[in-house]
């Protein structure tokens, strides 16, 4: 059994009362999903998060601390893939799109995004977000 693992992270904004998430539609499968990509050697999960949402998206984004959550999945046969997302807020609205991988890029309002992605892992992903956004506003 072969392994790999990335990070990534549910980006959001908040618009008046509402929370928006960037959802980005995968040239190769065609699957509305969320920034993420391999861990590179030497880097800690936080900093392969921060780099493919750069990459993918042109963004930079705070981390949200208190929110990591993992998903694995086997991608092909044999092939055991763990992800690791983490919560992060946008520092700018300016999006640029990395053409190579990434077909569509869009705000979604958070109900919304969850019609649209893809796979149940992402889903489930969004119900958390929101859990945790909700219990962050019940705080401040």
């Amino acid at each position: 059994m072969k392994y790999e693992k990335s990070c990534g992270a549910l980006v959001f904004r908040q618009r008046g009362d509402k929370v928006e998430l960037l959802l980005l539609k995968h040239r190769f499968g065609g699957h509305w999903s969320f920034p993420k990509g391999h861990v590179e050697r030497g880097e800690t999960e936080r900093q392969t998060a921060l780099r493919e949402v750069k990459e993918e998206t042109g963004l930079d984004i705070g981390l949200i601390d208190g929110f990591r959550q993992s998903v694995s999945y086997f991608p092909r046969h044999n092939i055991k893939k763990q992800v690791v997302y983490f919560l992060g807020s946008a520092l700018s609205d300016h999006v640029v799109r990395q053409e190579e991988e990434i077909s569509e890029i869009c705000w979604v309002e958070i109900g919304r995004a969850y019609e649209m992605v893809t796979f149940k892992n992402d889903k489930t992903l969004i119900n958390h977000a929101k859990a945790f956004l909700d219990r962050q506003a019940e705080v401040s």
